[in-house]
């Protein structure tokens, strides 16, 4: 939701000719009903709709005429044909990190430009990996599991500390690299792999193999 503006300014920006028109958003699949609010009253000529299921290729050929602005994630489908019969789109939000469900060729021709939010949630997942990570090594899910059964184990046999051990990231990208800062903070050592160069952060090592 928070492209919406940047969406706007773009619109007003290029089409300079549509700046006292209402705009029409149709958002796709769940979005937070605060952002949706939130949107009516910073924008208040930008009217956005927001729709819980995925249409199918022919219902998006019925729905999206309507619409100037369309606002999606992950499991919606653009496909070129969907593209090629709505040329009049002036943007497509993809509120997810990759774009691979949208025809970005097909958008380029048609001339409607493509937004991603690539780091959306690159710390929120790190911060999971790390918590996965404590969660194994001090046998969390079968201490909770004697618990909520009943019975209470006080040993801390098996458990481990993270610190000291070596952490192996494959993909050091956004998600990758961020894991790489938490986890040595926390006194890991850490080493990856990449299929290009990249230059390793704090004392990270990268590996040919």
């Amino acid at each position: 939701m928070l492209l919406l503006p940047e969406l706007l300014v773009l619109h007003q920006k290029v089409h300079l000719y549509h700046f006292h028109l209402e705009l029409l958003l149709l958002f796709l699949q769940p979005l937070h009903l605060l952002s949706h609010d939130d949107a009516i009253k910073q924008q208040a000529h930008a009217w956005p709709e927001i729709a819980t299921s995925r249409p199918t290729e022919e219902e998006f050929l019925k729905l999206l005429p309507q619409y100037d602005v369309l606002g999606i994630r992950s499991k919606s489908e653009i496909t070129a044909k969907i593209l090629d019969k709505n040329k009049h789109l002036l943007a497509i939000g993809a509120f997810c990190i990759g774009t691979n469900q949208i025809d970005l060729a097909k958008a380029t021709e048609s001339g409607v430009p493509v937004f991603n939010a690539p780091h959306s949630n690159t710390r929120s997942v790190a911060e999971l990996v790390i918590a996965e990570m404590i969660a194994l090594s001090r046998q969390l899910g079968d201490r909770s599991m004697q618990a909520h059964q009943g019975e209470w184990v006080k040993s801390a046999e098996g458990s481990r500390e993270v610190r000291g051990k070596t952490l192996g990231i494959i993909g050091y990208g956004h998600i990758g690299s961020q894991l790489s800062i938490l986890a040595e903070s926390m006194g890991m050592k850490v080493v990856f792999y990449d299929v290009i160069k990249k230059l390793p952060l704090g004392n990270a090592v990268s590996k040919n193999n």
